[in-house]
Parts: C-alpha cells; sequence; structure tokens
C-alpha cells in the first residue's frame, strides 16, 4: 500500500478512503494502481507522477517515433503483456526499457533473462498502463502479421499439393476455410477497420498481388502479397459473401458481416475480372461511422436551419446531389435518423443498402429481375408509409413517380447528379418532370462534396501568400451579409497548411468533412421555374435566400483552421 499512503501524506485522499482501497484490495485480484484508478480519486497521469516520485525512477511519455520491428522482437509480445514490460529504443548496448510495475521482482528478472540472450544492458523507466496498451499495439503491424500468415500457407499449400498428388483430387475449398488463409484476410480486414479506410483494393499485377486502402478519399499500397495466393484469398472473400466460387469470368456483387475490434462490420464487395485474374474490392460499411450528427458532417449555420425546418414538414421532396464519393448517402441516413421515431413508417429503396437501421424497412433493388427503383416506388405507396427514402433517380419513371409520392402527402428524400444545387431544377426538367409540379413538390435541394481535414496534431500555422489572402477577400465580400459580418480577416492572415505526422500517416490530413449549398423553394423561386429558367436567375435567387456556395463553404471552413485553400479549391471545382 505504498502509493495509498503516499497519497495520503500527500493529502490528495482521506485515510478513510485509504482503508476502503485496502479493503476493496483483499477482496480482488487488482494491483494497487489499478484499485486507485477505479475509485476516481486521482487521475492515472497524477497517480504516475507520484510513482515515479516515491521509486525514483523516470516517466517515459509515448515515444512520437513508431518502435522499430527488430527492437520489439527482442522482448516477445507474450512476455510483454504477461510482466508488463515493452522495449522503448535501443541506443548501441542500450536498451530502453518501459515497465508499469519496475517495483516488480519478477518482471525485473524476466527482463534480465530476455536481454541477456542479445548481449543487452537495460535502462529502465516508469510507463502508465495507457503508455503500455498504446505501445503494445504496435506489435501488430500489417506487415508482420500478414507474414506470419503466408509463412503458414505457404506450409499448408505444399501440404496440399502432396495430398492432391497423394489422392488425386482437389481439396481447394477446404483450403480456403482453413486457418492461414482465413487470418491473412483477417488482418486486411481489420488493417482497414483501425486505419479508418473506406475501401479496401485487392490486384492483381503482372508480378504480384497489391492490397491498397482507400483513406480520406485517396488510395494508398499498403502491402505486396505474392501472387500465387490471389486464388485463396478471392476464394475466401467469396465464401464470407455467398458468392459462386467457380464463376471467375463475370464481376460478382455481394456482402458479409464480420465482428472486428468489438464492433460488427459490413462488407459490400464486388468481383472483377482482370487479365492477370479477378480483383476484388470491398467497402467498408461501419454503422457507426454512418450515423453522425449535422455538425460533424459539416453543416451550419443557415444550411443547419433550413434542412432541421424542410425535413420535419410532413410532405416534400428532399434531394442531395454530387458526384459518387461524396458523402450523399451519409447525408440521408443522418436526416433518416433523426427522423427515425415510432409513429413513423419509413421505407427505403437502395442500391445497395449501405448500413442497417434499426426500425426502417430497407429493401434492396435488383434490376436484374426487373426490381428497379420505379417497380419499387410504385409498391411502397402500398405500404402506408410516411417517409420515403430512393436511393438515386436515375430515370424520367422514377423521378416522375418521387415528384408524385411528394405531391400526395409523404416526405421523399433521394439523390440526383448534379455539380451543384442550383442544377437540380434544369435537370429535373431535362427528365420530363413539368416545371408547375416542382413548385409544390420539391422542398430542398442540396449540393455537397467532401474535403480532407487538416490533421490537429502536426498543422502547421503559416502566412497566407498575397494571391491566397486576395482570393479569400473576394470570396468572402461576395458573402451574404448576415454571414459576412462574423467574419473577421486579420492582417497579416495566418492559415494552416498540412506537414504529416505519425498519427496521419504523413499524409498531413486526417478524416473528412461536407462543404454544401443548399437552396430552398420560396415564392421568388417559384416564378422563375414557372417561367423558363435558367442557371443564372435560379442563382440570383438562391442569393436572395442567402445561400452559400460550397466554395464559400469551404473558404470559411478554412479561416476556421480545419483545411487549406487547395483542397477547397480541387474539391469544389470537381464536376
Amino acid at each position: 500500500m505504498i502509493l495509498t499512503q503516499a497519497l495520503v501524506k500527500k493529502g490528495q485522499i482521506s485515510k478513510e478512503q485509504a482503508k476502503e482501497i485496502e479493503d476493496g484490495l483483499k477482496k480482488s485480484n487488482k494491483t494497487e494502481e489499478e484499485a486507485i484508478l477505479e475509485t476516481g480519486l486521482v487521475s492515472e497521469s497524477a497517480l504516475f507522477n507520484l510513482k515515479s516520485e516515491v521509486f525514483r525512477i523516470e516517466l517515459k511519455e509515448v515515444p512520437t517515433e513508431e518502435i522499430p520491428l527488430k527492437v520489439l522482437e527482442i522482448i516477445p509480445e507474450e512476455a510483454a503483456k504477461f510482466y508488463k514490460i515493452i522495449p522503448l529504443g535501443q541506443n548501441h548496448s542500450i536498451l530502453e526499457v518501459g515497465m508499469v510495475y519496475p517495483e516488480d521482482l519478477k518482471a525485473q528478472e524476466a527482463l534480465k533473462f530476455l536481454i541477456r540472450q542479445s548481449n543487452l544492458v537495460a535502462k529502465t523507466y516508469l510507463i502508465s498502463s495507457t503508455t503500455f496498451n498504446s505501445l503494445l499495439r504496435q506489435y501488430r503491424t500489417l506487415r508482420e502479421e500478414v507474414k506470419k500468415a503466408l509463412d503458414e500457407l505457404e506450409v499448408e499449400m505444399k501440404r496440399e499439393s502432396v495430398r492432391v498428388q497423394n489422392e488425386k483430387k482437389s481439396e481447394f475449398d477446404k483450403l480456403v476455410e482453413d486457418a492461414p488463409i482465413s487470418k491473412v484476410v483477417n488482418v486486411i480486414l481489420r488493417y482497414a477497420i483501425e486505419g479508418n479506410a473506406s475501401d479496401i483494393h485487392i490486384e492483381p499485377m503482372k508480378k504480384n498481388l497489391r492490397v491498397r486502402f482507400r483513406m480520406d478519399g485517396s488510395l494508398h499500397a499498403s502491402i505486396i502479397l505474392p501472387l500465387k495466393v490471389l486464388p485463396a484469398i478471392v476464394a475466401r472473400i467469396k465464401i464470407l459473401s455467398n458468392l459462386r466460387l467457380d464463376e471467375t469470368r463475370i464481376p460478382q456483387d455481394g456482402r458479409f458481416s464480420t465482428s472486428i475490434s468489438d464492433k460488427e462490420i459490413d462488407f459490400r464487395v464486388s468481383t472483377f475480372p482482370t487479365s492477370m485474374g479477378e480483383k476484388v474490392a470491398l467497402r467498408v460499411l461501419d454503422p457507426t461511422k454512418g450515423l453522425v450528427s449535422f455538425e460533424k458532417l459539416g453543416i451550419t449555420g443557415r444550411d443547419l436551419a433550413t434542412i432541421e425546418k424542410e425535413m420535419q414538414k410532413p410532405y416534400g421532396l428532399i434531394l442531395i446531389t454530387g458526384p459518387t464519393g461524396s458523402g450523399k448517402s451519409t447525408t440521408l441516413y443522418t436526416i433518416l435518423n433523426l427522423l427515425n421515431k415510432e409513429g413513423s413508417n419509413i421505407i427505403t429503396l437502395e442500391d445497395p443498402i449501405e448500413y442497417y437501421m434499426e426500425g426502417i424497412n430497407q429493401s434492396q433493388v435488383r434490376p436484374e429481375i426487373g426490381y428497379s427503383f420505379a417497380t419499387g416506388l410504385r409498391q411502397i405507396l402500398r405500404q402506408d408509409p410516411d417517409i420515403i427514402m430512393v436511393g438515386e433517380i436515375r430515370d424520367e419513371e422514377t423521378a416522375s413517380l418521387a415528384m408524385n409520392a411528394s405531391l400526395t402527402g409523404h416526405l421523399v428524400l433521394s439523390t440526383l447528379h448534379t455539380n451543384n444545387a442550383i442544377g437540380v431544377i434544369p435537370r429535373l426538367i431535362d427528365m420530363k418532370v413539368s416545371p408547375f409540379l416542382l413548385p409544390p413538390a420539391l422542398s430542398l435541394a442540396i449540393a455537397q462534396r467532401l474535403i480532407k481535414l487538416l490533421c490537429p496534431e502536426c498543422k502547421k500555422r503559416v502566412e497566407a501568400s498575397k494571391a491566397t489572402k486576395e482570393l479569400i477577400m473576394h470570396e468572402v465580400e461576395t458573402l451574404p451579409e448576415s454571414v459576412r459580418k462574423k467574419v473577421e480577416i486579420k492582417d497579416p492572415l495566418y492559415l494552416y497548411e498540412a506537414k504529416g505526422c505519425k498519427k496521419c500517416n504523413n499524409r498531413g490530413y486526417k478524416g473528412r468533412m461536407g462543404i454544401f449549398e443548399v437552396l430552398e423553394m420560396t415564392k421568388g423561386l417559384e416564378k422563375i421555374i414557372l417561367g423558363n429558367p435558367s442557371e443564372a436567375e435560379i442563382y440570383e435567387e438562391a442569393k436572395k435566400q442567402e445561400m452559400i456556395t460550397m466554395k464559400q463553404n469551404g473558404l470559411l471552413k478554412v479561416l476556421q483552421g480545419l483545411t487549406t485553400v487547395e483542397e477547397v479549391l480541387r474539391v469544389a471545382e470537381e464536376k
């Protein structure tokens, strides 16, 4: 009870509280540190600073650089977990070691034994439990885990080759169920989840197999595998997705769910035949990421107030527009999640269903058997819906049915492909929707793109160039008065740029957020539509509504230090 008594002496806990901790320890297998922290009376930082003082050993924080694999291998992971010891770095013959319990004689003896084999001398430091757990994850590097699994697979394939020769029959189906190949696939899936990847690409090349992960919108090559494991990996994924193993000539689509890091994750699978073999693309569908707040999406101010007002109406059409991969589905799911009340019957038509939502009737369209958005929409109206979500308006028939559904007392949500919010109206007219139907049916047009967010750990503050400042000043001057008066441009103007660190994998960016423009149906807009509407006239009306363009929305986020001017210009000008 050394630490408990030290806390009493310093007046950080009372004698009564110390007695409670002592009594609790007698009834459990916890360490003194765990028992103290469990009370919430002392923070971990304060406790380990005290421990450093009591045992006269330097407290070490988490190293900023990744520990080299060769250094980690000096103390095996099993020993590290059991004794709570971990190597921090090596300087010639000196091995720096972090210990959660440096006073533990058994841990000291184990450390001496382990480093004696490597002819090293240990220099020990105290580390907190949180630091230890953070460092322990470095044992689980992608390449090392895959290498081990591939070594096991190599042995298994050799055994299989002998078995096939002896028995004169293939056992390939059994092979892809066996542990080695399952382990390879599981490591790839888990790495994608832990790295916040949105997609996994498994691609056969001329001499090897490349695995790439899409993170924050960009693909990154992460690992190269031997080409010979492609059939087994593809087969394993096909088994998980209930796809045909014997069909390699045409694309196939499927999905599967698995538990990773105590979370149930869905994966949408697409196979595609190439000249080198079958390519597999997996979309990661984490339900916890599909349901976020408007603020996290990047919707604030007038845009937020307008969307919240229109989504509470019992009928009308809300359209979200933007290119593929611009976050339209996430915005739709956020709105649906807020509308998901027991008193409402919500039915969706999706292709594919990206996130399963409790309490909502979700249906997957299948055009190959005649179950399209249009045919599904006709059937939905017989299901007494209050709210309808149609994944995408792709043709004239679906557009007409969606309009009629909103006119007959339903709130309809859907997506469309246009470059901006004002392009929604000309696009619907091109799809043969009568202009006189638009004002009573269409409530809201939302356009969006996704921008990368600067890594908060390493973003660098710099003075803006003259050209950048002029660009921002010009956009600020064209903002609606109510927004402009809240924006302060200082002289000199300081912004942030991407740098790169361990926490963002040296990319300089971490995470994404939307930039938006929201066009509302008004009396003024109705008059323009009933005439011969041009995009120029609609834009003038949008300015009267105080609509902020995506470019302006993005530059306001630049001034908040969330992203860079270059990123906003790249995304806002995307067609």
